[in-house]
């Protein structure tokens, strides 16, 4: 391949078709896209107009195989703009967001394709599948079926029109929640300002600074309405500022607002609703979920609310006793995670900045996240240095089976920059299938402050939990074993797909895996098995505040996605309808805003939770489950591995997960495990 032919035309020639980051230039993506698109057309007009019966081979298998190209260039498009954007990056996203919605919209809702599909569905019995395959024809009809391909041509037409809409709405609204972020980062001049900061953070918030060519300081903003920093910083102006720019996010006016956007995903959202036959938007996503429906989703979070508002204004008395002590009148906000780390101290003597300096990055990574894959897998993980990612801060590792097998290629990229969206993430840029013959390339994105050069990476037991969870989903797409590429690794219902990240949560405070990573940086000293015991002692501490956060914005998510379109319509101050709500359901809280309010809520209004936000509780459910079927068995061991392994992980999206998670415990879940873990029991 020259140096100025186009790397995604042909599938790439290095170790597991890793794409050729080194030679990729934003108008390769154009080109790939645009040639995608045509190849995938000419594919389905072929499979369209095919004059021999429909068979599983000529109609399912062959739309498989219709997007090789779009498959090569889309997953490294989509992590460039979330993880590595640009001007021109951010401009091809507003290009081709319309197109692509169309692109898709043309074959989901083609009535010929339908037709076929349909065919074979009524004759799924009679067609001698294997259980992926049957999953799969069912997958491919429900999904047209949903999308509208049953309806009128007019109606397909102003569907069409909805869908192109909204992909330029979600594509805004992200870019001007990054934008807006990025401009309300705290800058402080004031070496006192940072009292409270150890030296790590003081660091990484001088080099944030000087990476923007600014003196003095500089705290960038995570996607969470709570920002780490607020639990540390001991001036209380400074906090205050700090979390009236986080909740500032999208709501100041001028370019980067994002209510004027958000409510016009949402009114069209409720009109699409209605176009196929659904009460709500909330209605249309849950169908084809585990949920089923809005009113399951409602019934697990108000089960939930009592419980969790009991405990956090439990904590906030615990608090105000606190602050008391400090003279300290009257509470905010801003003073929760300050005052909350005080009462951590003083009743169970647990510092998590004590933490600190025995979770170095790279040991909890090697002999933290990669050990607990060795033990329960058989995993070896090693790094290439020799393969180029996407930026130069990523580090590419390929994965082993115990026997040498190769499974495939791990890419982290940690540290936060202005180019990277808010969050935490993992995205496949190659599916594992044995119809393609590929094996998977699979991505971790965080958002670390870097440290000054030389100084090391100390994680927060926060960071360390994300970064095992994140694994978690890595897991799910590198463990994947199945057929076609649109069953693999996280092609799975999206309120299971959490599960697998949850359950990698476990292990962070095993003794089997914490004993060999949290280890002081500095004297080698592993970290007292006093302080362990201790966190340990203290792990439903502040869990009030943790889910009621969390469940305030799942409550938002389906406030919003609930309304019918003539309800969507007559929202017009996205302050107003929040405070409605959040009181409606118990949750407004000033002491405890939601986890992410509507004007930064990326995860609905550009990320693909809309009305799923509650996922994240609904998989914890069995989730929690199988962490105490995992406790009880005797923890990390090769034996568990295995059969989580087989169950869980490598049938993909190959089968219903209810039934995966049923075949691994030997019954349906149980909430108890989950009310435990959560101190809501």
């Amino acid at each position: 391949m020259t140096e100025h032919s186009n790397p995604f035309l042909e599938p790439s020639p290095l170790p597991y078709r890793l794409p050729l980051f080194a030679l990729i230039r934003p108008e390769h993506y154009r080109e790939a896209i645009k040639s995608g698109m045509r190849e995938q057309r000419r594919a389905i007009e072929a499979i369209a107009t095919d004059a021999s019966a429909p068979t599983f081979e000529n109609t399912v298998v062959a739309l498989e195989r219709s997007a090789e190209l779009l498959r090569r260039v889309l997953p490294v498009f989509e992590n460039a703009s979330s993880a590595d954007s640009d001007a021109a990056i951010d401009a091809l996203e507003v290009e081709f967001a319309p197109l692509l919605s169309a692109h898709q919209d043309a074959i989901r809702l083609d009535p010929r394709l339908y037709a076929r599909l349909s065919e074979l569905q009524d004759a799924r019995d009679e067609l001698g599948l294997d259980a992926e395959s049957a999953e799969l024809l069912d997958k491919y009809h429900r999904t047209a079926t949903l999308a509208g391909a049953a309806l009128s041509e007019p109606q397909r037409l102003e569907l069409t029109a909805v869908n192109t809409r909204l992909s330029e709405l979600t594509t805004a609204f992200q870019q001007h929640l990054l934008a807006d972020g990025n401009d309300l980062a705290l800058h402080l001049t004031d070496p006192d300002d940072l009292a409270g900061l150890d030296d790590g953070r003081r660091s990484a918030a001088r080099e944030a600074a000087i990476a923007r060519g600014l003196d003095g300081w500089l705290i960038t903003l995570v996607l969470p309405t709570g920002q780490p920093a607020l639990a540390a910083l001991e001036r209380d102006a400074v906090r205050d500022r700090l979390l009236a720019a986080s909740r500032s996010r999208g709501r100041r006016g001028g370019a980067h607002d994002t209510r004027s956007t958000l409510l016009e995903i949402v009114r069209i959202r409720a009109r699409r609703a209605a176009l196929l036959g659904f009460d709500n938007h909330a209605a249309a996503v849950t169908v084809d979920e585990t949920a089923g429906t809005p009113e399951a989703v409602a019934e697990l979070l108000d089960r939930l609310v009592p419980a969790a508002t009991a405990n956090a204004r439990r904590e906030a008395l615990a608090l105000a006793e606190q602050a008391v002590a400090e003279a300290r009148q009257p509470i905010e906000a801003s003073d929760w995670a300050l005052l909350s780390e005080a009462v951590r101290r003083e009743r169970y003597a647990v510092d998590l900045d004590e933490m600190r300096p025995f979770l170095e990055f790279d040991r909890v990574l090697t002999r933290g996240v990669f050990r607990a894959a060795e033990l329960l897998y058989g995993l070896r993980i090693l790094e290439r240095t020799d393969l180029v990612g996407y930026h130069p801060e990523t580090r590419v590792f390929e994965v082993f089976e115990e026997d040498g097998t190769p499974v495939g290629l791990y890419l982290l990229d940690l540290y936060t920059r202005d180019s990277k969206r808010g969050g935490a993430w993992m995205s496949s840029l190659v599916e594992q299938s044995t119809l393609e013959g590929t094996l998977p390339v699979v991505v971790n994105n965080m958002n670390v402050a870097r440290p000054a050069a030389g100084e090391p990476t100390l994680l927060t037991l926060d960071e360390t939990e994300t970064l095992f969870h994140e694994f978690g989903h890595a897991l799910h797409g590198l463990l994947s074993h199945v057929v076609h590429p649109s069953m693999s690794g996280t092609n799975v219902y999206r309120d299971f797909v959490e599960l697998p990240s949850q359950v990698n949560e476990l292990w962070v405070l095993r003794p089997e895996v914490l004993g060999e990573y949290a280890v002081h940086h500095e004297t080698g000293e592993r970290m007292p098995q006093q302080l362990v015991d201790r966190l340990l002692a203290s792990r439903t501490f502040n869990e009030g505040f943790s889910t009621t956060e969390y469940l305030a914005a799942a409550v938002l998510d389906q406030a919003w996605h609930r309304l019918s379109p003539a309800e969507a319509d007559a929202v017009a101050d996205v302050a107003d309808f929040e405070h409605r709500a959040l009181a409606a359901a118990g949750l407004d809280d000033p002491l405890v805003p939601p986890r992410y309010s509507s004007t930064y809520f990326a995860h609905v209004f550009a990320g693909g939770y809309d009305a799923g936000y509650y996922s994240y509780i609904w998989s914890e459910v069995p989730g929690a489950d199988i962490m105490a079927w995992f406790e009880a068995n005797g923890g990390a061991t090769r034996e568990n591995g295995a059969r989580y392994r087989a169950e869980i992980l490598a049938p993909g999206g190959s089968r219903d997960p209810r039934e995966s998670i049923r075949r691994l415990l030997g019954r349906e879940p149980d909430i108890a495990a989950l009310l435990e873990r959560r101190g809501l029991a």
